[in-house]
């Protein structure tokens, strides 16, 4: 498929400016089972007969996916059953095995002139090098790949280290309608998008086809202004950066993180409930000042929570103690108490708490607009989930949320996308029937 490229001056949310399929990808291997693994369709598949590991929707699905699969069909048939070949270790031998083949000469456009081929993706050499656990991962994969392709099959190592350095810095994750990874893929064109923790677009994926859609109206387009987040939006900034920095080498100057005034870990003012930023504890509004035990209590709900975050085993009954820490000390607008109400979110979905998601879900709506923005695939999908529970309560707002969640999903995914179609459509369809009887 050759990428979309889009010529216009001023550029709409929505729009997909690139379109591109992997030079290379692999399925998550505890995927393999139900997955195809060159559609990454979930459906009734059928085991490859060579080597009987992986498995296809059809036979068009086993040949497209042939020139990648050829050479290590018949390595991975000497793993013993009860050995699994790292997911990173199986990408960079379809990637060795695809450059010795001709792969290099591949170039993936984005622009009508402008392309990368594998050589020019960034290698980061000199920050691997001095990197202690990436050359321990990358010697642990370079001895994997000689027990499984052989050390004849393989480039020296320099030059193997910086096939892993760009393995490791230009990867998308593959994800699916709900944002869960399904695999990982290199996409020359589209690892020259840079990065931001306020991007004006967002990756989404049917199959392995990367798109790049706008989530924000770009004036005077072009190329260079497109931005996507590398990092989850619900990181505190040193999580985002310290992210950043052990994966990709680089630290974000963008608008959130060199404007962010202490709103991550932000404090309640006792007298008029406004935020209170961390590094002054003084009420811009109406001047009041926290007291030394009121800063003790709050440091203390900080550390709590900040812990339970990490380290939560059984979710509902920490999110609980957190929420009931924070009250009165940390702002509902801070970071803290977003993260805190997103776990309990999903813990009372898990738990069929479905009066207790509905009083949440409400409460994480200003959360997902604030830290993903407006119009995002996550911020859509949050208010699809609610919806989808105030259907199930007979809830009279039901329509009013799923209308919410189809207007940022017709733009974040596009009516054609699973997402659209088989996960918000259907909650659409039954919500206005439901309606229609009501009001006959």
């Amino acid at each position: 498929m050759p990428c979309k490229h889009v010529t216009l001056k001023r550029v709409p949310k929505g729009t997909v400016i690139h379109e591109e399929k992997p030079f290379i990808h692999v399925l998550q291997s505890d995927l393999r089972a139900i997955r195809c693994d060159h559609c990454y369709s979930k459906t009734d598949l059928l085991r490859c007969s060579g080597c009987a590991y992986v498995r296809y929707c059809d036979i068009s699905c086993q040949k497209a996916e042939w020139p990648d699969h050829k050479v290590e069909c018949s390595r991975i048939r000497t793993i013993p059953p009860n050995l699994e070949l790292p997911n990173a270790a199986r990408l960079l031998a379809k990637i060795i095995m695809k450059l010795k083949r001709g792969g290099d000469a591949e170039k993936g456009f984005y622009g009508k002139q402008s392309f990368r081929m594998f050589k020019d993706l960034m290698s980061h050499y000199p920050d691997i090098k001095s990197d202690s656990k990436r050359m321990e991962h990358a010697k642990s994969l370079y001895g994997v790949l000689i027990d499984f392709l052989g050390k004849d099959s393989l480039p020296n190592y320099p030059e193997f280290l910086g096939i892993y350095g760009r393995m490791i810095v230009n990867g998308f994750s593959i994800l699916d309608g709900e944002m869960t990874t399904l695999g990982t893929g290199i996409y020359l064109g589209a690892s020259t998008i840079d990065h931001s923790c306020t991007p004006n677009s967002v990756a989404v994926f049917s199959g392995t086809t990367l798109s790049i859609r706008t989530i924000e109206d770009i004036s005077d387009y072009d190329w260079s202004k497109v931005r996507i987040s590398y990092v989850e939006g619900l990181g505190k900034k040193e999580e985002r950066h310290s992210e950043l920095w052990s994966t990709y080498y680089f630290v974000c100057d963008c608008k959130r993180c060199t404007e962010e005034e202490s709103i991550e870990t932000a404090a309640v003012c006792q007298a008029c409930n406004s935020i209170v930023y961390s590094n002054q504890m003084v009420c811009s509004k109406c001047d009041w000042k926290a007291s030394d035990a009121f800063i003790e209590k709050y440091k203390e709900a900080i550390e709590f929570c900040n812990f339970q975050h990490q380290e939560m085993k059984n979710v509902a009954y920490a999110c609980k103690l957190c929420l009931k820490k924070e009250k009165g000390f940390i702002h509902p607008a801070s970071l803290v108490h977003a993260k805190t109400l997103d776990l309990a979110f999903e813990a009372a979905i898990q738990l069929n708490s479905w009066e207790e998601a509905m009083k949440l879900g409400y409460e994480l709506i200003p959360v997902y607009r604030k830290f993903y923005g407006e119009c995002h695939p996550l911020t859509g999908l949050h208010l699809m989930k609610l919806g989808k529970i105030l259907l199930y309560l007979g809830n009279e707002n039901y329509l009013e949320i799923l209308e919410r969640a189809e207007k940022i999903m017709r733009v974040t995914y596009g009516t054609r996308h699973q997402a659209y179609r088989r996960m918000l459509e259907p909650l659409l369809i039954q919500a206005r029937g439901l309606l229609g009887q009501i009001v006959c």
